[in-house]
């Protein structure tokens, strides 16, 4: 692998970093955007992974707000951005990526940093080969290029199933955990996630603010041949504990876009920007020093 970070999870873990709400129209639906500063920096658009939100990345974006403008918007039915009401609901890869399209138009962003994790990084992938020309380097952070079928099955029937309700806030934070499960978050940074993963609905209980169609609607696609559109600089960043960037991704990937480069952080499963943030931002500016 062409790059490793060795900083230790536990021996320096980054505060989460101060951000101001925003909010953009986008395909009818409000999406919730945290903007980390700093203002005339290179931007840098996160986008977090399924039933996740943008709070994924408080955690490195500390570490990145000297160079990098940094936002993370809410995917649409993800955390405070809404839900797709409408009778065919829309959670599909071409949308969410549409979605960064109408994004990046409507806030007017150019050259900027992409970095998508789990399914973020997909729809990064379809955004990147399909919208070319505004995004002016890729991370993509441990994500299955070709999800198995069992798994894209195996989301459905939990989304179709009613989700678990708590009687308030504390009840929901008490039982909060980081899925998929192996994630070494400290229990800080997991009850920093749960503060900010739910809300009281119409009955007054407690749940998750993701839409449980995001799961039910969610489809399986093969995105390896949509690399051959990506000329853009890019970085495979996963955790070496995660079997999710297999050696046969990271050869197919390279295979199709050679720029393409592969750093493993230590101390992580999947969740690399909980498990590890230091080791996070030091393998995304080892790469981005690259380029700038």
């Amino acid at each position: 692998m062409s790059a490793q970070a060795n900083t230790n999870a536990h021996a320096s873990v980054l505060k989460p970093a101060p951000y101001t709400d925003r909010y953009v129209e986008v395909a009818g639906l409000k999406l919730h955007l945290q903007d980390y500063g700093t203002v005339g920096k290179p931007v840098m658009l996160c986008m977090h992974g399924s039933a996740a939100h943008a709070h994924w990345f408080d955690f490195v974006a500390s570490g990145l707000t000297n160079d990098y403008h940094v936002l993370a918007p809410d995917q649409r039915g993800h955390g405070d951005s809404e839900w797709d009401r409408s009778a065919e609901p829309e959670y599909n890869y071409d949308r969410y990526a549409a979605d960064i399209h109408a994004l990046t138009e409507k806030l007017d962003l150019r050259d900027f940093v992409l970095v998508g994790h789990s399914m973020g990084g997909l729809v990064s992938i379809v955004y990147a080969a399909t919208y070319p020309g505004r995004a002016k380097a890729f991370i993509m952070v441990d994500s299955s290029v070709n999800m198995p079928e069992d798994r894209v099955a195996a989301m459905n029937a939990i989304g179709s199933r009613e989700g678990r309700s708590y009687a308030d806030l504390d009840e929901f934070v008490a039982m909060y955990k980081v899925r998929p499960a192996g994630s070494s978050a400290t229990p800080d940074i997991v009850r920093h996630l749960a503060l900010h993963s739910g809300r009281p609905f119409e009955d007054g209980r407690w749940r998750s603010k993701v839409d449980r169609n995001v799961y039910a609607r969610r489809v399986g696609r093969n995105l390896m041949p949509c690399w051959a559109n990506i000329k853009i600089p890019a970085l495979l960043m996963k955790g070496d504990r995660s079997n999710r960037v297999s050696p046969e991704i990271i050869a197919g990937v390279k295979a199709l876009a050679p720029q393409v480069e592969v750093a493993e952080v230590s101390g992580c499963d999947h969740h690399v920007t909980l498990d590890n943030p230091p080791g996070f931002v030091e393998a995304a500016r080892k790469f981005l020093n690259k380029i700038r």
